[in-house]
């Protein structure tokens, strides 16, 4: 104890020199003796010219992601150029061009036909059951312009006072089909409707079927509330007054019957008169319904419908309750 405190630490600890045997072991191997390179090459290998490592070869990221898009655009292809069709169309009528574009149906892939697949259901119900789940009604639409002239006469005594405009005005008329009359009218007994298998599926091609329908025929507007004034411009095309107008009185009185409200409410009445009466306008009106009935049908309930089961629409025809 006396002799740990009075000498606390010893001297540091000296290197003792290699023995001849360990010195002849370390001359006969120079690999243990010398620094392995930071080159990160493994043993045994020749390393690369320079001592630098050599670089990995990959695929970069952003050629991974192209591919990866690439591979989408491929797949939802179908529902990529409906959409962007839609799109155009829809920027195109905003610009006020009409511009006839392809049509290309909306799908999903998983709703093509699968090579190979094979059934034997009954097709007539299936299709049926879809149709009777529809809800809204097929609209057709019909813009139209035209020119209407309000006058008001109000004679104050012995002094006449009439004021009249004409004024420029669009509408916008819908003609509605109802997609699903109900049960009474899908009755087997009504002929309504018809589902007939023109083959069956077999050997890797899909069968074929065909479809006729029968519906209720479009309805044009029934109240001057289904049509929309579009375009009222305040100022009138033309005027004509009495001389007395406006001078004192008379403008006061025959200015109120001039109002925007009391200028949409007779256009809005003349137009429900043109999209029910007027040629020109109903039978475009009810052309639309009738292409817009037939497309929703067929792209959005019978055609999914067969093709979920192994079938195509070779053709599908739509008539009118009451045309000859």
């Amino acid at each position: 104890m006396l002799r740990s405190l009075l000498f606390p630490a010893g001297p540091p600890p000296r290197l003792r020199p290699a023995s001849p045997g360990q010195a002849r072991y370390q001359e006969a191997d120079p690999a243990a003796a010398a620094p392995r390179p930071a080159t990160g090459h493994r043993p045994g290998r020749p390393a690369p010219p320079g001592g630098q490592r050599r670089p990995r070869l990959g695929i970069p990221r952003s050629v991974k992601w192209a591919l990866a898009l690439a591979a989408a655009g491929f797949i939802f292809r179908r529902a990529i150029a409906s959409m962007v069709l839609a799109a155009l169309a829809a920027s195109l009528h905003f610009l006020g061009l009409n511009v006839h574009l392809p049509t290309v149906k909306f799908g999903w892939p998983w709703q093509t036909i699968t090579a190979g697949t094979t059934t034997n259901t009954d097709l007539g119900p299936w299709v049926l059951q879809k149709i009777e789940g529809i809800s809204r009604p097929a609209l057709g639409q019909a813009n139209f312009t035209f020119v209407f002239t309000r006058k008001v006469s109000k004679s104050i005594g012995i002094w006449p006072c009439w004021y009249a405009s004409t004024f420029y005005a669009a509408g916008h008329a819908s003609a509605t089909v109802d997609l699903n009359p109900g049960p009474a009218w899908w009755a087997p007994a009504s002929g309504h409707y018809r589902l007939q298998v023109l083959s069956r599926p077999r050997g890797g091609q899909p069968g074929q079927v065909t479809v006729t329908m029968v519906l209720p025929a479009p309805q044009l507007p029934r109240s001057a509330h289904d049509v929309t004034i579009d375009n009222l411009p305040s100022k009138p095309v033309a005027t004509q007054h009495s001389w007395t107008y406006p001078g004192f009185g008379c403008g006061v009185l025959l200015r109120p019957q001039f109002s925007p409200a009391v200028l949409y409410a007779q256009a809005q009445q003349i137009a429900y008169y043109k999209s029910t009466h007027a040629p020109l306008v109903t039978q475009p009106l009810l052309r639309s319904a009738e292409i817009e009935a037939t497309q929703t049908i067929r792209d959005n309930f019978i055609q999914p419908t067969v093709n979920t089961f192994g079938y195509t629409l070779r053709q599908f025809t739509l008539r009118w309750s009451g045309a000859p």
